[in-house]
């Protein structure tokens, strides 16, 4: 039987919620929870080779991707190494969801244009804040990220053994 009282939502709340639900740190989020972040979206525009942000820049902001190609890099010297391709459904400056974090990598625009949606760490913040529910899922997703990744640098660093010493990331 359907609730009288349930929300309902219109098809485009519908299809960003189904948008989100498919970035990792979205999915556990219920549609009601989901609505929070809604009013915090900002779409932006980026053309190509545009900086989205820099390597050390304090992390102010989530950025979604809903068209083009943004290349993740970090610097090495004079140069930059790109880490990873993020495109439509992907997600990145995830360490927004941290407080007071600095980017680890580049964000560049690598295609015509990209189409963004940005989310304010303050704003994020605000949510976390006032529904400890939707914190604790998201820093869950993250925490799942993150393990994801250190699993990933491990495996290649036993592949690659001798390049780089492993001890050197702790100290």
């Amino acid at each position: 039987m359907i609730n009288p009282f349930s929300k309902t939502y219109d098809g485009e709340e519908l299809m960003m919620f189904d948008f989100l639900q498919r970035i990792k740190f979205f999915e556990r989020l219920r549609q009601k929870e989901l609505m929070r972040f809604l009013p915090a979206m900002h779409h932006r525009k980026y053309v190509c080779n545009e900086v989205v942000f820099f390597s050390k820049d304090p992390s102010q902001a989530l950025y979604l991707v809903k068209s083009g190609k943004v290349n993740l890099s970090i610097d090495i010297k004079d140069n930059f190494e790109m880490i990873m391709e993020v495109t439509h459904g992907g997600c990145f400056g995830e360490n927004s969801l941290l407080e007071n974090a600095k980017r680890t990598y580049t964000a560049l625009i690598d295609s015509e244009e990209a189409e963004l949606i940005v989310i304010p760490h303050f704003a994020i913040q605000e949510i976390f804040d006032s529904n400890p529910k939707i914190k604790a899922k998201m820093m869950t997703s993250l925490a799942e990220y993150y393990n994801g990744n250190n699993q990933r640098l491990f495996r290649s660093y036993r592949e690659s053994f001798g390049f780089f010493s492993l001890r050197q990331m702790f100290e």
